[in-house]
């Protein structure tokens, strides 16, 4: 329920002209992404991708700018009232940028099995690091069982429904 009054108080509390339709609203214990969806700029018709690809990023640049002290104000107002931080985006078309969003470090304990895992994906080239072995890991599990993943999370979803119906509330 909490993450449905966050939905609806984010989309009552955004500025109608920002964005084309409702915004992607998603998130964590940490922090929530508000992903904006905003009309692709006007290039001459047979503008290559170099060019389509410019135009959007000066684009997402001008968004940026120009709401910067409104989303400043709404990311205070939101950090008050549900205790997570707020990371802003933009998609047009295909290109997707994100203007602010935490890198948390996360603990795990893992067994040499798996240290051998990222120290090859280090020593290939890969990976930088072993923690950016692992986030490398993170993604494309995410890339490629994504429908696995969208399965678990409404079964997550079912169980803090039926949560709340219980007698404990």
């Amino acid at each position: 329920m909490a993450e449905d009054e966050l939905r609806g108080w984010l989309i009552g509390r955004l500025p109608k002209d920002w964005f084309n339709g409702a915004p992607e609203i998603d998130g964590d214990r940490e922090e929530i992404y508000v992903v904006g969806r905003l009309e692709d700029p006007a290039v001459d018709a047979g503008a290559n991708a170099d060019v389509v690809k410019a135009a959007r990023q000066g684009r997402a640049k001008q968004f940026r700018e120009e709401t910067r002290a409104q989303r400043i104000r709404i990311s205070e107002e939101a950090q008050r009232r549900f205790s997570r931080v707020i990371s802003w985006g933009v998609q047009i078309g295909e290109y997707r940028e994100m203007f602010t969003h935490l890198g948390l470090p996360v603990m795990t304990r893992l067994r040499l099995p798996e240290r051998r895992i990222l120290d090859q994906l280090v020593d290939a080239g890969v990976a930088r690091s072993r923690s950016h072995a692992l986030a490398w890991c993170v993604r494309l599990v995410a890339r490629n069982q994504s429908d696995w993943l969208k399965e678990l999370k409404e079964a997550l979803g079912q169980v803090e429904r039926v949560r709340h119906q219980g007698p404990l509330n």
